[in-house]
């Protein structure tokens, strides 16, 4: 909605919301915390260590850190710090050697990492300036909607998106539309107006319509240039900017921590933030940058969709690197996105014995919000069994929608007991979800299986994984 310029819920372990079964995407630091898993079970292991397992264990993580783009002088820091501390007397000599090690190595990615969150500084006199600065095709204008749409939600802020982009085809109209999908205000499009004078113009509307935030998403290059540097430069003694932030992209891994150097030398940021952070197994562009720069990581893109942008907490990142899993977030995130009196109706009925069609459809719903399975699962600790497992069943992910289609097209009878559903009936439901006969069998003998898994699961250990016949229900 462009800006006139005239005038003025929670998932526990075992819980049913684990049963959705959904293709699972690489995420960021998957490739890492399974190394990470490997090694470190092992070790845990071992009743007693000497030095030469832990010289062992040490070269296994040095190589599965490299292994994920992660910048050798950050690696070599990391082990410096890590290898007086797990070959000291304190730890071999420790009756849980291999737990001590873990901590040690946790502490160690944290301080790496940055120690604590880093908040955004909005403390100045309204409007106050953000400055998005990156390469072509980092992610910048999609991370400003993204960024405006977390401010209004978490800071109660209004914003201001503003594009400077005057070079690459339809960069402005961009930022526009994605502002009037998401109620958002952006600034109208002069056609033919320089950067410097789009923003003497963003910050007069700003004033004049009590705007708290103005977002600047600069022009972006394929490659640093004297001339991008200059006109950031000019952007930024103009606008004064509390925040000069730098998105990039994390799919480029060591590419963007040499873009990030030099962005730190020109303008002096401020903050990063990781964009298409859902999309990279390896993980490296995260330790390294932060390293490498010292400048605060800020938040992530964890995916395509407005509200997929996430603070960058060091100490939950570092326990996801460890295969510890990230258990806090994922209570903030299902209490944000998640109905939580549906979860609690639904783990009643499912510890009861009454877990319906009604309650698996809502859960499939519930799930989406989340932004599928493979975010739960990426936070949550030693899931890698079960990872490896849907990967090799190759689940198809169009099953979902098709399941979907065919609960939808029974009565709320049938929903509510499957076990009704004789053979006149599935073929009104086939006919009404314009599946066939046999996918309609196939999801209700993997309804009555998956019930009876999360039955077991709910009352006890859930690390063995998911029964293979399951699996070859969902095919």
């Amino acid at each position: 909605m462009p800006l006139e310029t005239k005038g003025s819920t929670l998932v526990s372990e075992g819980s049913p919301t684990s049963a959705i079964i959904i293709g699972i995407k690489e995420n960021m630091f998957e490739n890492l915390s399974n190394k990470f898993e490997e090694i470190f079970s092992s070790l845990k292991k071992a009743p007693s260590l000497n030095e030469a397992q832990v010289d062992d264990g040490l070269r296994k993580i040095r190589q599965a850190l490299l292994e994920a783009d992660v910048a050798l002088p950050v690696v070599k820091e990391l082990i410096k710090r890590i290898k007086p501390k797990a070959i000291g007397q304190e730890i071999i000599r420790s009756t849980t050697p291999g737990q001590m090690i873990v901590k040690v190595v946790f502490d160690e990615i944290v301080k790496i990492l940055g120690d604590t969150k880093s908040e955004l500084n909005l403390n100045a006199v309204p409007p106050v300036c953000l400055m998005l600065v990156g390469l072509q095709g980092s992610g910048k204008t999609t991370t400003a909607a993204k960024l405006a749409k977390y401010l209004e939600k978490n800071n109660k802020k209004k914003s201001l998106m503003v594009s400077l982009d005057v070079y690459r085809p339809a960069a402005q109209e961009q930022l526009n539309i994605l502002g009037e999908k998401n109620s958002i205000q952006t600034l109208p499009i002069v056609k033919d107006q320089l950067p410097l004078d789009i923003t003497k113009r963003a910050l007069n509307a700003a004033s004049l319509s009590g705007t708290d935030i103005i977002i600047f998403d600069t022009a972006g290059r394929t490659q640093i240039d004297l001339s991008m540097m200059n006109e950031i430069k000019e952007i930024k003694s103009l606008a004064n900017p509390i925040e000069t932030i730098l998105v990039a992209d994390s799919l480029t891994g060591q590419v963007a921590v040499n873009v990030a150097q030099e962005f730190k030398k020109a303008v002096d940021l401020t903050g990063i933030i990781l964009s298409r952070v859902d999309g990279d197994g390896r993980g490296g562009a995260a330790l390294s940058m932060k390293f490498s720069t010292n400048t605060p990581i800020k938040f992530m893109g964890v995916g395509e969709k407005i509200e997929q942008l996430d603070v960058f907490h060091p100490d939950r990142i570092a326990n996801r690197i460890l295969g510890m899993g990230d258990v806090v977030s994922l209570v903030e995130k299902a209490a944000q996105d998640l109905d939580e009196e549906k979860i609690r109706k639904t783990e009643e009925n499912l510890k009861s014995g009454s877990f319906s069609m009604e309650d698996y459809l809502s859960q499939l719903r519930q799930m989406k919000k989340m932004g599928g399975m493979e975010g739960v699962l990426s936070m949550l600790p030693g899931v890698s069994k079960i990872k490896k497992q849907m990967d090799n069943a190759n689940i198809d992910e169009s099953i979902i929608k098709v399941n979907e289609a065919i609960i939808l097209s029974m009565t709320k009878e049938e929903r509510q007991n499957p076990k009704i559903i004789n053979s006149s009936r599935k073929k009104r439901i086939s006919s009404g979800s314009g599946a066939d006969t046999a996918t309609v069998n196939k999801l209700l003998k993997q309804f009555k299986m998956m019930t009876n898994m999360m039955k077991k699961m709910s009352k006890g250990d859930p690390k063995q994984g998911i029964p293979p016949e399951i699996l070859n229900q969902l095919k």
